[in-house]
């Protein structure tokens, strides 16, 4: 079982990252690959339109997906899932890989949202993406704790 975080820039936030990280470690835990990767991200408002930028970061996200697997992508017009929900989900989706797709400040793109297999909205709200991160990070994690029973999540 695999799970790639996907996401545009890198975090800028060192600590957010650390904590990333942490819950990277504590997936693994569980016999889970977990990796991140990320795509650069495209300056906006400068020579280009929005819609180019997250055009072009599309193409990258995109290409640097794994080549199977099920692709989530984390938007805020996606299905809000419970904490149990997401757990009766998770290994399903992570059969072989999981790819779980950020977007940068614009958001993603709709040829991601349209190669997605599912749309996952963490909140209604507009989130910082690599406070997005984190909490995709710790809602995996406590999703497998569900699954498999490790009293964590209550």
């Amino acid at each position: 079982m695999r799970i790639v975080l996907t996401a545009v820039g890198r975090p800028k936030d060192r600590a957010l990252d650390d904590r990333v990280a942490d819950y990277g470690r504590r997936i693994g835990r569980f016999g889970v690959n977990w990796a991140t990767t990320e795509v650069r991200e495209v300056a906006a408002g400068r020579r280009y339109s929005d819609d180019h930028v997250r055009e072009r970061e599309a193409r990258a996200l995109l290409d640097a997906l794994p080549g199977r697997g099920t692709v989530v992508a984390l938007d805020r017009t996606g299905r809000a899932l419970s904490s149990a929900q997401l757990a009766d989900r998770i290994e399903r989706w992570a059969s072989p890989t999981l790819s779980l797709v950020i977007g940068g400040p614009l958001g993603l793109h709709a040829t991601v949202l349209d190669a997605a297999d599912e749309r996952w909205s963490l909140s209604p709200l507009t989130l910082p993406h690599e406070l997005a991160r984190l909490v995709v990070a710790e809602q995996v994690y406590r999703a497998l704790t569900i699954a498999r029973n490790v009293p964590y999540h209550k």
